[in-house]
């Protein structure tokens, strides 16, 4: 009789390893979106890594037609981009065709979308119960 296994305990145990998984992954997703979408240090079209000096010269001297943190190369793109929706741009740059224009609308709809995602009732719920639990120790 000494071996009976309580029911009450084993349903407690694996409700509370299952809270803990579910908190894992609300933490990864919380992680995924400040780590891979906000870094500070990466251009946020191309990823390239941007240095202190960069950064520092990007911010300083950025251009007020350029919303994002971008390295040199993706901040002269982006505003041919704008010049080319304006009818302007540079025509030595053949390459910048109707594909190119799509990649850059796709690429800024998408930075929309997941704006309106960091801003939305789920995502803050989402921070909130991350602020309520604290892991147990």
């Amino acid at each position: 009789m000494t071996k009976i296994i309580q029911l009450d305990d084993k349903l407690q145990h694996s409700k509370e390893k299952k809270a803990e998984i579910i908190r894992k992954r609300k933490i990864l997703a919380v992680q995924k979106v400040f780590q891979c979408i906000h870094c500070v240090f990466k251009c946020e079209k191309c990823g390239t890594q941007l240095g202190f000096e960069q950064e520092r010269k990007i911010n300083i001297s950025a251009d007020p037609k350029v919303p994002y943190r971008f390295c040199e190369s993706c901040s002269e793109e982006y505003v041919d981009y704008i010049d080319r929706l304006q009818g302007k741009g540079n025509p030595e740059y053949y390459w910048h065709n109707e594909d190119w224009l799509k990649v850059w609308r796709t690429w800024i709809d998408y930075k929309g979308v997941i704006d309106r995602y960091l801003k939305s009732k789920e995502f803050i719920q989402l921070l909130d119960e991350l602020k309520e639990t604290r892991p147990k120790k």
